[in-house]
């Protein structure tokens, strides 16, 4: 759940989307679809069926960054509650801020939440059921 701590008119102010962290779509034969794109396009896909692109942020030269790109099965549960064959990944520098000031306009906010080394892992939906992550990177990165 969001930090009850931050006050609306701190989320009000806080900065929404930094940038995409992800680009996640369903495959009939994700393996195949796979293989297609580290042939054809030159993807180094890891052992878990995706990859990360990395940059520098251009304020902050030398900090990291990634975007991750990924395949899942059609039938699999990840975001099974979109109506999408996609979901995209947004970077917020805040969740819980973003995640507040969501609340008190009304958006969809899945009650799931993800904390790991990864970062800190939220969903919401938008108007046409489309589901979307929000993700706050592990500091550093």
């Amino acid at each position: 759940m969001y930090n009850a701590t931050i006050t609306l008119e701190e989320a009000d102010m806080a900065e929404r989307v930094t940038g995409i962290g992800g680009i996640f779509f369903k495959a009939q034969d994700a393996g195949k679809l796979r293989e297609w794109y580290a042939t054809h396009l030159g993807l180094k896909l890891e052992p878990w069926g995706g990859m990360q692109f990395e940059w520098k942020h251009a304020d902050e030269s030398g900090r990291p960054g990634r975007t991750v790109w990924a395949i899942f099965d059609r039938d699999g549960d990840y975001f099974k509650n979109s109506r999408a064959d996609f979901m995209l990944n947004y970077r917020v520098e805040n969740l819980d801020s973003v995640l507040k000031a969501l609340a008190a306009e009304g958006v969809e906010i899945d009650p799931k939440r993800d904390d790991s080394e990864y970062g800190r892992f939220a969903w919401i939906t938008d108007p046409e059921g489309n589901r979307i992550e929000l993700w706050e990177p592990p500091a550093g990165m």
